[in-house]
């Protein structure tokens, strides 16, 4: 088994025409265990066989740890029926998952679609760190939503589940003909954690992404919206790994928490609306 360096290196010395220098945005070639651009700008494969593009540190509160409880749930099959209905628009796809966070959704459509070499991508380095446990067809690299290294028209697909967007970056970076995926949670989205979270807070119970919705069909006229709605039976080995996997967590007092603990929720609402853009040829 090729260790993770060796398996990113194989993946840019075959695929360098995807990238672009996020520093001055000239073409990048491969070279022994780098990407290096005209300008002599280089940035090596690191021990986890993934790439570093930020030019500036990025805060992020999302770390390791939360990252975890989220690959638990994914691969225990709370996101199955959204895997299932998106394989179909991956088939024989080259995907840029953007915000790909611990790389989950990628590898599960990489193991259940036959995909071209693919691309995730995170702000977070302990996430892409993660991501990096999965490897065959895919790359994972730290990189900004605003200013992508990756050249034009290169993706066929973007996936854009539960991250921000960049529309303009989208469109350049994606092939004519080629369509993005974006998953945005609906009103009904975990609401019995919400709920559990914060109780006497109706405002925090409650939330729309309408404006997202209506930004996204503004941008991309010619597009689909799907919904989804199901209810999740949460296996018992990660009904505590519920509690930790969002940022809904983040401002929950101890006194609640150590009540979930006790007694975990068993069951949550998934309702997504799927938005699927295409870019005219």
């Amino acid at each position: 088994m090729l260790k993770k360096i060796e398996r990113g290196t194989m993946f840019i010395q075959t695929q360098s025409d995807l990238f672009r220098c996020p520093t001055c945005h000239q073409m990048m070639h491969a070279q022994e265990k780098a990407l290096v651009c005209l300008e002599g700008h280089r940035f090596d494969v690191s021990k986890k066989g993934t790439l570093y593009f930020l030019n500036h540190q990025i805060k992020t509160d999302y770390d390791r740890e939360m990252f975890e409880h989220r690959r638990k749930l994914i691969v225990h099959g709370m996101y199955q029926p959204l895997l299932d209905l998106l394989q179909p628009f991956c088939q024989n796809q080259r995907i840029l998952d953007v915000g790909c966070g611990e790389g989950s959704f990628l590898q599960q459509l990489n193991e259940q679609a036959t995909l071209l070499p693919s691309v995730g991508f995170d702000i977070s380095k302990e996430g892409i760190y993660l991501a990096s446990d999965y490897g065959e067809n895919v790359f994972w690299c730290v990189a900004d939503l605003t200013n992508l290294p990756f050249q034009e028209d290169r993706f066929t697909t973007i996936l854009n589940i539960f991250s921000p967007s960049n529309y303009q970056e989208f469109q350049r970076v994606l092939v004519d003909g080629g369509q993005l995926i974006k998953v945005v949670p609906r009103s009904g989205y975990l609401k019995e954690l919400r709920a559990a979270f914060y109780p006497e807070d109706e405002k925090k119970q409650h939330y729309s992404n309408q404006a997202v919705v209506e930004k996204f069909q503004e941008t991309f006229r010619e597009s689909e919206r799907q919904t989804l709605t199901y209810v999740f039976d949460i296996p018992e080995s990660c009904q505590l790994s519920l509690l930790e996997m969002s940022p809904l967590e983040w401002g929950v007092s101890m006194e609640i928490k150590e009540t979930l603990q006790k007694k975990p929720l068993k069951r949550i609402t998934i309702d997504l609306d799927i938005l699927i853009g295409r870019i005219s040829g």
